[in-house]
């Protein structure tokens, strides 16, 4: 199965709470960005798990204005920046088992970092700048994850 980790696009850092911090218009076209580019890597995403924070909601929402995702979501309260990684990869190997081709994951920091090193042994959490995506192939029989990429707006603006 292979893993799409996404960490929300960049937020207003002025709110009420962090939990209802809304993306910033940067936020907005780079998550677009990154959206548009994952869709031409054709992700075939069967299921999607998000955080409960406005930002993460709102990354998601540009992310199916651009890709063919399934109508729902789990919102997890795991994802939240503090939220507990092993949790949820216990939960991502459980998906595995169960067929599922490919998740998309949509977070924060640390925890879209801490998730990857869960999954991949011996893997040192990388950084995420926004909107960036980390993809994880996991092979729900030996339940080893590899990091095959992760991507940045950044860095698809260095390459064109």
């Amino acid at each position: 199965m292979y893993i799409f980790i996404m960490r929300h696009g960049d937020a207003a850092v002025d709110s009420i709470s962090d939990a209802t911090r809304e993306l910033t218009p940067r936020g907005w076209q780079e998550s677009q960005k990154m959206a548009h580019w994952l869709s031409q890597q054709s992700p075939d995403i069967d299921c999607v798990l998000v955080s409960p924070y406005i930002r993460a909601e709102q990354t998601l929402k540009v992310v199916r204005e651009n890709l063919t995702l399934s109508d729902s979501e789990q919102v997890l309260n795991e994802l939240m920046p503090s939220g507990d990684v092993a949790l949820v990869a216990s939960y991502l190997q459980v998906l595995a088992t169960q067929g599922h081709k490919a998740v998309l994951v949509v977070s924060h920091l640390p925890l879209v970092g801490y998730l990857v090193s869960e999954l991949v042994s011996g893997q040192t959490p990388p950084m995420f700048a926004t909107s960036s995506i980390a993809c994880v192939e996991l092979d729900h029989k030996t339940e080893k994850g590899r990091l095959l990429w992760q991507t940045s707006p950044a860095q698809l603006a260095a390459k064109t």
